[in-house]
């Protein structure tokens, strides 16, 4: 029962069980405050000021004969004193004779001890996501009916100037693309990546080549079909070469992700290879090749992203782009299926000539989950933030609530409200335009 509605409400603000009373204005612009903080940190460390902060001008020279005319400090300590810090002691014929070691008992209790304490430790890659939190909104028709004051309608405030609209959002698991220092092999050849999750930092997928550079993190999303479309998507990028990226704006952090993306070198999946535990019958009866299964993703797609969220842009362009489905175009192998062609000896043989015989692009559709929104001028954070909003295309299902209708559900979609919003926002905005051209 915990456990259904842990999953039920993974989507859920943390406002709405935990603080009702601080709002997510508040939290954000807290959280702003605290970048500007580590940021400023950060900075003057890198100046080393604390380096200066001791130093003087000399001394003078009265001083420097004062210094010259003390006696020297000597030590009048002998050699014996530091026998006790010895590491081996001495028998009666005065032979040395290394200390005793634990017995065997000792070692493995020792030994099970930390590796229990290895096993409880939490890996370092848990909750390294910035992950977002669901945007605050709410519709009451009072809010819209005084037009000389703003409505609180949850939007941020800046909405038009100071955020990142990322969408469509496709759906599928939230993790970590991680490649490590290859010692040998090329790129692309040699298994360099691995994914880890967004909570545990639990492994995934066994490691596998790709063509991302060395020392590189990414925030990824993995498809929900990567086993047939092979596709890995890439949110957001935290490291790449060994050089932080984490600490830059979120524009910058896009550009680079796309423009780095865009130039990795392309390599071909692994060849199409035909399943030998059918029986020969049903594999000479199929009219149609086996469809080719993926063993680890090969395509890294940026997700789209948009400067430009003003309420035009976002009623007209954004909302409908993250209502709707996006193709992409993937490589996927081809493959002729092994022919089976009796011996003299009615044995088996195999004609493997017909192999491998070139890529065909295929269109794939990649269903949307959501829009997702990004302070313009915050920096990458780990863990949950309110400087990242989520807003799903599909409706949520908090516990405790009472079952409404399917139609009244869609209709309260976050989605759905968000465009509302906005359009009301715009709607006044037009309105407040009209009577100021009127006036004057």
């Amino acid at each position: 029962m915990l456990h259904n509605d842990r999953k039920s409400t993974y989507k859920v603000p943390p406002t709405t069980f935990t603080d009702k009373l601080v709002s997510q204005e508040a939290r954000r612009e807290k959280a702003l405050e605290e970048q500007r903080r580590r940021r400023a940190q950060k900075f003057d460390s890198s100046r080393q000021l604390d380096a200066f902060a001791h130093l003087s001008l000399g001394a003078s020279d009265d001083e420097g004969d004062e210094d010259i005319d003390e006696e020297p400090h000597v030590i009048k300590e002998g050699i014996a004193n530091y026998a006790s810090f010895t590491c081996k002691t001495s028998d009666a014929s005065g032979t040395l004779v290394a200390p005793k070691a634990d017995n065997d008992g000792q070692l493995k209790k020792r030994r099970s001890k930390n590796k229990r304490r290895r096993a409880k430790k939490p890996s370092k890659w848990a909750n390294k996501c910035m992950y977002a939190e669901l945007l605050e909104m709410k519709e009451e028709p009072s809010l819209w009916d005084d037009h000389s004051t703003d409505a609180n309608d949850g939007l941020p405030s800046d909405l038009e100037r100071g955020w990142v609209a990322v969408a469509p959002v496709p759906t599928g698991k939230r993790c970590l693309a991680i490649t490590h220092q290859s010692t040998s092999g090329a790129i692309g050849i040699s298994p360099n990546t691995t994914l880890r999750s967004r909570l545990l930092g639990k492994l995934l997928l066994p490691r596998f080549p790709s063509s991302l550079p060395p020392l590189t993190i990414l925030d990824c999303i993995l498809d929900i079909n990567w086993k047939t479309n092979g596709i890995l998507h890439v949110l957001d990028v935290i490291k790449w070469k060994g050089q932080d990226i984490a600490d830059c704006e979120t524009p910058f952090r896009f550009w680079w992700r796309d423009t780095r993306l865009a130039e990795l070198p392309k390599f071909a999946p692994p060849s199409a290879v035909f399943s030998f535990t059918r029986s020969t019958e049903a594999q000479q009866s199929d009219s149609q090749p086996s469809p080719y299964n993926f063993q680890y993703p090969t395509t890294f797609i940026p997700i789209p992203y948009h400067t430009d969220t003003t309420l035009p842009m976002l009623h007209s362009c954004i909302v409908p782009l993250a209502r709707s489905a996006r193709e992409i175009f993937v490589d996927i192998p081809n493959s002729t299926p092994f022919q089976f062609l009796p011996s003299s000896d009615s044995a088996m043989s195999i004609d493997s000539a017909a192999g491998h015989s070139g890529l065909t692009p295929v269109p794939v559709q990649v269903a949307s989950d959501g829009l997702l929104l990004y302070v313009s001028y915050a920096s990458y954070e780990e863990g949950t933030s309110p400087l990242s909003c989520w807003i799903p295309l599909r409706p949520l299902s908090i516990p405790g609530e009472e079952e409404i209708k399917d139609a009244e559900r869609e209709r309260n979609s976050p989605l759905d409200l968000f465009q509302r919003l906005v359009h009301h926002r715009l709607t006044r905005m037009q309105q407040s335009s009209d009577l100021h051209s009127m006036v004057m």
